[in-house]
């Protein structure tokens, strides 16, 4: 943004732009003054004109709209030429969330962000580190025969992590991991065996993939997060159950990546801790079942 423009300069840059926008757009002068409602002379004017004098805000704005760039970056307030409407619109969308991680837009998020870092706070456990039998048992009752779909995308996921080159951080929150590990909460039904082999099938992946896998456990009554995923500096996604919430302006994405380096910088237990949580977890409620039986 140039706030300390000379005027003069200002006026320069003014029909620099306006020359440019006519071009790109290419519109003459004689179908440029049809549009704003003036007489060519008054266009001829506006580009060929010297000194620091501006036009009036209604002809600035009139010519932007016929343009279709912002009045802003004609006189040099902003770099970005777009229309406060279309930057909102290529900045933010909302795409609709299936039930699992099965559609072809959000695996495309994770090529597209090929070779960047990605950090993820997921809604439950992270999908892709997830066992088959664990995946079927959380979306099967959902989802029915497209189940396959979410396991089969699942390990398209690892798979694309192992070769992509990007590293992944992610948050969660210690009462996830913890009612997981229990069998409490939303993993109330969770049968022993699969809960079993969910914790072997988190150590292995940690030992082939860490530290390019990297998961940190953070205290929720001291910091919170929604699920969510930032993609490098492409690209910040927000799951709201129904419907992804996705930013690509650069600024919101650099706020969500400080959000997420927050978890990080508080989290209770750091990554090269996680497989001893895990183990602490389990020891712990084995302790709880083996007294309760006796």
């Amino acid at each position: 943004m140039q706030s300390n423009i000379d005027k003069r300069d200002r006026a320069g840059l003014f029909r620099d732009r306006l020359s440019r926008a006519m071009a790109e757009k290419e519109i003459s002068q004689s179908g440029l003054a049809r549009r704003v409602g003036v007489d060519r002379s008054t266009i001829s004017q506006l580009l060929t004109g010297q000194g620091a004098r501006l036009p009036n805000a209604q002809v600035v704005a009139e010519c932007a709209a016929a343009l279709g760039v912002s009045a802003d970056w004609l006189l040099g307030l902003t770099e970005r030429p777009e229309r406060l409407a279309d930057l909102l619109a290529t900045s933010l969308s909302m795409t609709e969330a299936p039930r699992a991680l099965i559609d072809e837009t959000i695996f495309a998020w994770h090529q597209e962000a090929a070779g960047y870092k990605i950090r993820h706070v997921p809604a439950t456990l992270p999908d892709m580190l997830k066992t088959r039998a664990m995946l079927r048992w959380e979306y099967e009752p959902q989802l029915g025969r497209t189940a396959d779909q979410a396991i089969g995308a699942s390990e398209d996921r690892l798979a694309l992590m192992s070769r992509s080159g990007s590293d992944y951080e992610i948050a969660l929150p210690e009462h996830e991991i913890a009612a997981f590990v229990r069998a409490e909460g939303y993993y109330r039904d969770l049968p022993a065996e699969v809960r079993s082999d969910q914790i072997a099938r988190f150590h292995t992946l940690y030992r082939e993939l860490y530290p390019k896998l990297r998961i940190y456990v953070f205290d929720a009554r001291r910091v919170f997060s929604s699920p969510l995923t930032i993609f490098g500096p492409l690209l910040a996604v927000l799951y709201l159950g129904r419907h992804y919430l996705a930013f690509r302006d650069s600024a919101r994405v650099a706020g969500f990546t400080a959000h997420f380096d927050w978890l990080v910088r508080e989290a209770e237990v750091g990554a090269r801790d996680f497989p001893s949580l895990l183990d602490a977890l389990a020891a712990g409620a084995q302790g709880v079942t083996s007294a309760a039986g006796s």
